[in-house]
């Protein structure tokens, strides 16, 4: 199996040569990313003898790249309702001992310009880099000693307790272990199932992973009226399921050549399941029927010209050029001379497009996995297996999945934070 690594060549901390690493260790934390180098710094602060590694050659690549290059770090609102778990109840413990306010103060300490976009995300001022090198500085404070790039080869119970890791650099000890290395998203930067194999071989469950937060795919022929809106972007409500079990969320879509992109898209991705429709409101809080009908006497204007002023005026286009010919030869119509029949059906059509998705474009474009080890073999206030003492999981790595928007970056803070206040040192 792959693994994971630190910045720079050296096992010292980075940039500070003879850093004094060992062979063994209070604990090791494999994934040099968000979560394990929350997890190390805490830990190391505590006077713990700490190790990351990771098998990556850059630094927390994942978060260079988030947030368009400015890190969307946290979102102030986050809450458990913000998360998807077959265990829904586990996330609660650690959001609660570490919240976005905890982060944006160590933020904050450090000098990190930031700003508030819509719906509590917040992001960097400048770059990404700032959290990067604010996380390297807390571990820094902590002493911890890096390896990187560092691929785990094999790890093993050593049978006196703890842990015997093979490395790329030699065998590492540790008394307790922290699989830290995410998901499977974004596999062009290294991103693998390391964790989910260590599970495995420990004996513990996984819940099937899958992409998430991602863009939805359709047959190519049925898609291909569509493909021609590729760049065009809208607000709708998008849902998926029926009755209690409905999700929607009021976000932008995108159109592309091979299906739906954007916010909206990327938050019902994750509550899709493959085989459902999803639904499209082209007209969120509107009540077209009722407008249109109660405004047509003596409205002159062509139902072209309305759809233009409601929506980009080539969606306006292809949809009265229906993907079906149901709206055919409406556009020339005028509103005053439309049956009621037809408006309504019409003010239908748009309030609950259906549509069935035939996937995914897969890990490549996802921004994280669904799925992951199942939580309810973890203790949620520590991140310590039940089954194997010293072995902790964090982050991305387990079962709880975040919407689009700082949530899950508060989740590798939370867990990773509620593992190093865990770990115990050598007596």
């Amino acid at each position: 199996m792959p693994a994971a690594a630190s910045p720079g060549s050296s096992a010292s901390g980075p940039g500070k040569p003879g850093h004094g690493v060992a062979d063994s260790f209070d604990a090791v934390v494999i994934g040099a990313g968000a979560a394990g180098m929350m997890a190390a710094s805490v830990a190391g602060q505590r006077g713990l003898r700490v190790l990351l590694l990771d098998h990556a050659e850059k630094l927390a690549e994942k978060i260079r790249i988030s947030g368009g290059g400015r890190c969307n770090f946290t979102n102030i609102g986050t809450s458990p309702a913000n998360f998807l778990s077959q265990n829904p109840n586990f996330c609660r413990s650690a959001l609660a001992a570490y919240t976005p306010r905890d982060f944006l103060g160590m933020v904050e300490r450090h000098g990190i310009s930031w700003h508030e976009k819509h719906r509590g995300q917040l992001f960097c001022d400048d770059s990404s880099e700032s959290i990067i090198a604010m996380l390297r500085r807390e571990c820094d404070a902590g002493n911890v000693a890096w390896r990187m790039s560092c691929p785990v080869q094999g790890i093993e119970q050593s049978p006196a307790g703890g842990f015997a890791l093979r490395t790329s650099r030699g065998p590492v000890r540790a008394r307790q272990l922290v699989l830290a290395t995410g998901g499977m998203a974004v596999p062009q930067l290294g991103a693998t199932d390391f964790a989910l194999g260590v599970a495995r071989q420990f004996g513990l469950k996984v819940v099937e992973p899958r992409p998430a937060l991602v863009p939805l795919t359709f047959d190519a022929q049925q898609w291909q009226p569509f493909g021609a809106l590729s760049g065009v972007a809208l607000e709708a409500d998008v849902g998926c399921g029926t009755g209690k079990g409905r999700t929607s969320f009021l976000e932008d879509l995108l159109f592309t050549h091979r299906g739906l992109s954007g916010p909206g898209i990327l938050q019902i991705s994750s509550y899709w399941n493959p085989g459902e429709p999803i639904a499209l409101d082209l007209a969120p809080g509107r009540r077209l029927a009722e407008e249109w009908i109660a405004g047509k006497s003596g409205n002159r204007q062509t139902l072209a010209s309305v759809l233009a002023a409601l929506w980009p005026r080539r969606l306006a286009e292809q949809w009265l050029a229906g993907e079906d010919g149901q709206q055919a030869g409406l556009g020339a119509m005028r509103m005053a001379d439309m049956p009621d029949k037809t408006l309504r059906r019409l003010a239908e059509r748009i309030h609950a497009w259906i549509l069935h998705p035939t996937g995914t474009v897969g890990y490549k474009k996802a921004e994280v996995m669904r799925g992951g080890v199942d939580t309810r073999g973890i203790d949620q206030k520590t991140m310590q297996a039940k089954s194997v003492p010293g072995l902790y999981f964090i982050g991305e790595a387990l079962d709880v999945t975040g919407w689009l928007g700082g949530y899950n970056f508060q989740w590798a803070w939370a867990s990773g934070a509620a593992c190093g206040r865990s770990l115990q040192k050598a007596a």
